[in-house]
């Protein structure tokens, strides 16, 4: 089976995240998607709970049958080659391929053990405003390691969310959040 680690923030989850997931599945590239949100250790600004934004990736996906959600990151600091070194121990006769954007993939070389993520794991690279035949140039050595999927509309991101959500700006963003999302969201107040 191929199984997808899907990580991030997730702060809010949206429709761009969803529609990612269900293309993978639906062109086959992946079997499984496993949903892995960041933890709150991580230095990242305005990032609500681990909590509110699981509950919110359950509702988006709930009546999802190859979706599923990891609560493994939380409570810790963790690196994205221990994540995957986990779900490769967790499912050990699995090929595991890291779901990224192009964004995460022009930073790589930065992170942690980034050689290893590299060599030991299959990478899914969905092009963000990156020049993807440069980028690819810059891990040649890892290219038999390295799929680049178009997909449609995945320019959405949770930055231009998160601002329509401070402005209230419900009309607008009822098109990128689920709708039991934008409820959960606007009945716990978040993102004011």
């Amino acid at each position: 089976m191929r199984i997808g680690i899907f990580g991030g923030s997730f702060n809010p989850p949206h429709k761009m995240h969803e529609s990612i997931a269900h293309q993978l599945l639906e062109r086959k590239l992946l079997d499984r998607i496993i949903f892995v949100p960041t933890s709150n250790f991580y230095p990242k600004a305005g990032l609500i709970s681990d909590e509110n934004r699981f509950k919110m990736l359950e509702l988006m996906t709930e009546d999802e049958k190859k979706i599923s959600l990891s609560k493994y990151e939380f409570g810790r600091l963790t690196y994205t080659y221990e994540t995957l070194e986990h779900f490769q121990r967790e499912y050990p006769s699995d090929l595991i391929y890291f779901v990224c954007g192009s964004d995460n993939l022009n930073e790589m070389d930065t992170w942690r053990e980034y050689q290893k993520i590299l060599t030991d794991f299959k990478l899914i690279v969905i092009p963000r405003n990156h020049d993807m035949s440069s980028l690819l140039k810059k891990y040649e050595k890892y290219r038999q390691n390295i799929t680049v999927v178009e997909l449609d509309n995945n320019y959405l991101s949770s930055t231009n969310v998160r601002k329509y959500l401070k402005d209230k700006d419900y009309d607008l963003v009822k098109d990128y959040i689920d709708e039991k999302v934008l409820k959960y969201i606007q009945d716990n107040n978040l993102y004011e």
